[in-house]
């Protein structure tokens, strides 16, 4: 758990088990915040929770070391927790880097982020279907991703997720590309935010010729991206071009594009 009071001064922070977290510029005038599973990865059974709270008018990136695995499991399901919240004028970019869901591996995903009505939240997710370069291929697997963003207790953003066996075959309703093939990595980018919509003219310009099937929408307060693509370099490789438009700032460093 990383806590930053108001104006970005770190107020509280907290680790134990294989969750932890490193503060590697702490100087700069924006926080960064790196989150690490020592333990490599989640297989059936592992819970791990991480936290994060900004202040008022405080500001943080936040990400993790590396890409998470979940690995085939023995019995039972992986649980992860993120929490999120950002007190009135704060603005948190929550940048994961992607998650490698392995054959029959089974994960639970749960974020749950309470921002103030003027606070700004950049967040995205990634999820990539075994590794392509390992000739892995990924037949049985189990994910529920349930992502949530409430703002002033109202809830502004609800997105669920569940990947299951039978939608790896499930063709056009599902994972399919327009090429026919299927899709082994996919992302979603979400701004949530007054005045997001602006955003829109900008994203849809930078996810024009990228090399993946993108689209964008944007309404009431919120931006929102996704993608998908046969492999994870080309997927990396376009987000990290509408996360550049957003943000306008480099990725953290422990991206590996």
């Amino acid at each position: 758990m990383v806590g930053f009071g108001p104006g970005g001064r770190l107020r509280d922070l907290h680790q134990s088990g294989s969750a932890k977290v490193f503060l590697p510029n702490m100087h700069g005038a924006v926080p960064e915040v790196v989150f690490l599973n020592t333990s490599g990865g989640l297989t059936g059974g592992d819970r791990l929770s991480f936290a994060l709270s900004l202040g008022a008018r405080a500001r943080a990136v936040a990400t993790t070391q590396t890409a998470e695995r979940a690995y085939a499991s023995a019995g039972g399901q992986a649980e992860v927790t993120v929490d999120l919240t950002l007190a009135p004028g704060a603005a948190l970019d929550w940048l994961p880097q992607e998650t490698i869901l392995f054959d029959r591996s089974a994960l639970s995903r749960r974020l749950r982020a309470d921002v103030a009505g003027d606070a700004r939240l950049l967040m995205a997710e990634t999820v990539v279907l075994g590794r392509a370069a390992m000739g892995e291929t990924v037949r049985d697997v189990a994910l529920h991703d349930w992502r949530e963003v409430r703002r002033d207790g109202r809830p502004v953003f609800v997105e669920p997720l569940r990947v299951t066996t039978p939608t790896l075959s499930a063709g056009p309703a599902a994972l399919a590309l327009a090429d026919g093939r299927a899709a082994r990595a996919f992302a979603t980018v979400a701004l949530i935010a007054p005045g997001a919509e602006d955003a829109l003219g900008p994203v849809r310009a930078a996810l024009s010729d990228i090399g993946v099937e993108a689209a964008a929408s944007a309404w009431n307060g919120r931006a929102v991206a996704r993608l998908m693509a046969a492999d994870a370099a080309p997927l990396k490789r376009a987000l990290a071009r509408i996360l550049d438009t957003l943000r306008g700032s480099p990725l953290p460093r422990v991206w590996q594009i």
